[in-house]
């Protein structure tokens, strides 16, 4: 059988949609407690992204801890339980291939208070309006 090729569009959507599915996939697990794990069912934990490799055999993971406490317990937990996870994305998606699954840390909350804590600096905002009179004078 001839494989089906894809443009780099449809390539790209499709690694979107397969990660999107297998980060609904792992939030209902977590949802609904299924792992049994005493760190994972005490911690509300939300799955952020996923990122799959063109191939799909590997997904990362991101997820962040509900109000990020207990972030390195809850990881540590997610990679003990990994072998379950895989397993019930390939059953649930019937895949081709099972992705091998990569737990992280979602460090885009933290980015994003830094960046706004910097765009709140005094210095920050007197530049800024230093340039908007600047423009007015147009």
């Amino acid at each position: 059988m001839a494989r089906q090729q894809f443009t780099p569009e449809q390539h790209s959507v499709r690694l979107l949609k397969v990660g999107e599915q297998v980060r609904h996939v792992i939030s209902e697990i977590l949802t609904r407690q299924q792992v049994h794990d005493a760190t994972l069912s005490g911690h509300s934990v939300s799955v952020t992204e996923v990122r799959m490799t063109p191939d799909l055999r590997q997904a990362t993971v991101y997820v962040k801890p509900l109000l990020g406490e207990d972030e390195e317990a809850v990881l540590k937990a997610l990679r003990t339980n990994t072998a379950y996870f895989q397993k019930e994305v390939a059953q649930r998606l019937k895949l081709r291939f099972a992705a091998k699954i990569r737990f992280r840390a979602d460090e885009t909350f933290d980015e994003a208070s830094r960046i706004d804590a910097l765009l709140n600096d005094p210095r920050v905002q007197r530049d800024l309006d230093d340039e908007e009179k600047d423009g007015d004078d147009d």
